[in-house]
């Protein structure tokens, strides 16, 4: 399964209490944090409730 690399690059601070949760959700603990998920459409659904603070990369994997 195609993996994705999420990267968190903006506060919270400000946003709704659910925006926040959904960081936490995504296994964030820090700003400027990196976490690693497959692609699904959970994961896609939870980045598009947060996609002003976050980051995403398509993970290639060179080394098959």
């Amino acid at each position: 399964m195609a993996k994705i690399i999420i990267t968190w690059l903006k506060s919270g601070i400000g946003y709704k209490e659910d925006q926040k949760r959904t960081l936490k959700a995504l296994g964030f603990h820090r700003l400027n944090g990196r976490v690693v998920h497959d692609d699904s459409a959970v994961i896609r659904g939870m980045i598009n409730k947060v996609r002003h603070l976050v980051k995403i990369e398509e993970k290639t994997d060179e080394a098959k």
